[in-house]
């Protein structure tokens, strides 16, 4: 554990870079629900704001977010720890500096062997950074504790999202999982959706082993299915009873080039 601040990797890039136009976006993207689903975990894309911002916006604005998050993302660069818990003591952001739960991460490292502190890991990765705007504007007291992870196995990754789920019982808060990811990529419109809401019919039914083992054998390119797999298994250790989809689409119905789409879906995993 350190006390330094991870500085902003894509700021000005996926997401406006300066504050009142991110405070502006985010006005735009997220909708002012009156009714909203107690999270246990969801499932949130993390493209550019301008192709899957809608979606994640649709479903932050249908959760209610604890105070405490668990934010999990995919390691698309290689570098690190498989299990790459953020050392920090925060995150810049545009909109203000994002505490880390330090507590948290201390509490998981000592009940998961494998899960080290790492900064190596978070220095370029955008899939856990362009949560974070969505989550202080649904929440602005929030804190978080990023996860980045390597492409486990099933086994490890089931053994995460019971250790997880352990060590949110153990406190006397909601803490709610996020997990980060896009769906297919670089495939016919037509094709991406349907390899797409193959692997979402068993997010749907809260099946981490299902989801996991489809996506491998149908090679969807869900880039984050493992963070998917793990938040799964931890939100059924902690009650889950139901999910749905709040919104899909892909990155054709935003530039209208339906030749080789990313497919977003936004999940919610409630009791």
């Amino acid at each position: 554990m350190d006390t330094s601040t991870r500085p902003t990797a894509v700021a000005g890039a996926f997401y406006p870079g300066s504050g009142d136009e991110l405070e502006r976006a985010l006005v735009t993207l997220v909708p002012d629900e009156a009714a909203h689903h107690e999270m246990l975990a969801c499932i949130a894309p993390h493209a550019g704001y301008m192709f899957s911002g809608s979606v994640a916006g649709r479903l932050y604005g249908h959760l209610e977010l604890p105070r405490r998050v668990i934010v999990l993302g995919p390691n698309h660069s290689g570098t690190g720890d498989a299990v790459a818990v953020a050392p920090h003591r925060d995150w810049s952001t545009p909109i203000g500096p994002q505490p880390v739960d330090t507590e948290l991460a201390e509490r998981l490292i000592a009940a998961f062997p494998a899960a080290r502190y790492d900064d190596r890991a978070h220095v370029r990765e955008h899939s856990i950074e362009v949560q974070l705007p969505f989550l202080r504007r649904r929440r602005p007291d929030v804190v978080v504790l990023p996860i980045c992870l390597a492409h486990l196995r099933l086994d490890d990754s089931l053994a995460l999202g019971r250790a997880i789920a352990e060590v949110i019982a153990e406190v006397d808060e909601p803490v709610g999982i996020v997990a980060s990811s896009d769906m297919s990529h670089y495939q016919p419109d037509d094709e991406a959706r349907r390899l797409d809401h193959m692997a979402i019919e068993p997010t749907l039914a809260r099946d981490p082993e299902t989801l996991y083992d489809t996506v491998h054998r149908h090679h969807i390119t869900m880039c984050g299915v493992v963070p998917a797999t793990v938040a799964l298994t931890a939100a059924n250790a902690l009650g889950a009873t139901d999910a749905h989809l709040v919104a899909y689409a892909t990155s054709g119905d935003v530039n209208g080039n339906y030749d080789q789409v990313v497919g977003y879906a936004g999940v919610c995993v409630h009791r």
